[in-house]
């Protein structure tokens, strides 16, 4: 997938994801917003589940995810996205070891 769009439109993508999934008034993830989005999307997620989810990418421990945290959980669960080549992303200010 990055090498059809570029490291920087896959980026770019993963911004736009953030984008539709977060709540706008906190610039974050929250379990509301992701569920809320989850319903709209006509996607039948337990709340469990979805409290499972941000606590997969939730590094700072405040209970959501900010588009740092939601770009790391991405690479994390999709590494086949990657190619296989992390240095693609060393220009975009992603620390490679947390991928």
């Amino acid at each position: 997938m990055i090498s059809s769009l570029g490291a920087e439109g896959f980026i770019g993508e993963l911004c736009n994801g953030f984008s539709l999934l977060m709540d706008a008034s906190k610039g974050l993830i929250t379990f509301e917003s992701l569920k809320m989005n989850c319903s709209i999307l006509g996607l039948e997620v337990k709340d469990d589940e979805l409290l499972c989810m941000l606590m997969e990418g939730d590094l700072d421990g405040d209970g959501a995810l900010n588009q740092m945290e939601f770009c790391i959980l991405m690479f994390r669960l999709s590494p086949c996205l990657m190619d296989g080549d992390v240095s693609k992303f060393c220009t975009q200010n992603v620390d490679p070891i947390l991928m």
